[in-house]
C-alpha cells in the first residue's frame, strides 16, 4: 500500500520560511517523479515543483528563486524549502509520486502566510 505523509506546514508571516517534508512508503521511490502541488480555496491544484529520479528540477514560475525541492533516495523523502513566503502562497500543499504503476497523493498539509 502506497503512503505519502506530508509534514512541516503551519502559519508564518510574509517573508518567512517553512520546510515541508514528505515520507513515502510502498513505492519504488528511486523510480518515481516526486512533486509538490498546492491548492488554494476555490482554485485548482497546481504544480509547485517536481524532481524526477535524474534530479533535474522544475518549478512553477511563481516560486522560482524562492522554493527549492530536493529528494533523499536513501530515506525515501522529498522536501520543499520555501523562503520569502508571500500571502499568495497560502494553500494546502500535497506531495505526489508519479510512477509507471500510478500516481499517488498525500493528504496535504496547510500552509498559511499572513501579511
Amino acid at each position: 500500500q502506497v503512503q505519502l505523509v506530508e509534514s512541516g506546514g503551519g502559519l508564518v508571516q510574509a517573508g518567512g520560511s517553512l520546510r515541508l517534508s514528505c515520507g513515502a512508503s510502498g513505492i519504488i521511490f528511486r523510480g518515481s517523479v516526486m512533486g509538490w502541488y498546492r491548492q488554494a480555496p476555490g482554485k485548482q491544484r497546481d504544480l509547485v515543483a517536481r524532481i524526477p529520479p535524474s534530479g533535474n528540477t522544475n518549478y512553477a514560475d511563481s516560486v522560482k528563486g524562492r522554493f527549492t525541492i530536493s529528494r533523499d533516495n536513501a530515506k525515501n523523502t522529498v522536501s520543499l524549502q520555501m523562503n520569502s513566503l508571500k500571502p499568495e502562497d497560502t494553500a494546502v500543499y500535497y506531495c505526489n509520486a508519479a510512477h509507471v504503476m500510478g500516481s499517488y497523493w498525500g493528504r496535504g498539509t496547510q500552509v498559511t502566510v499572513s501579511s
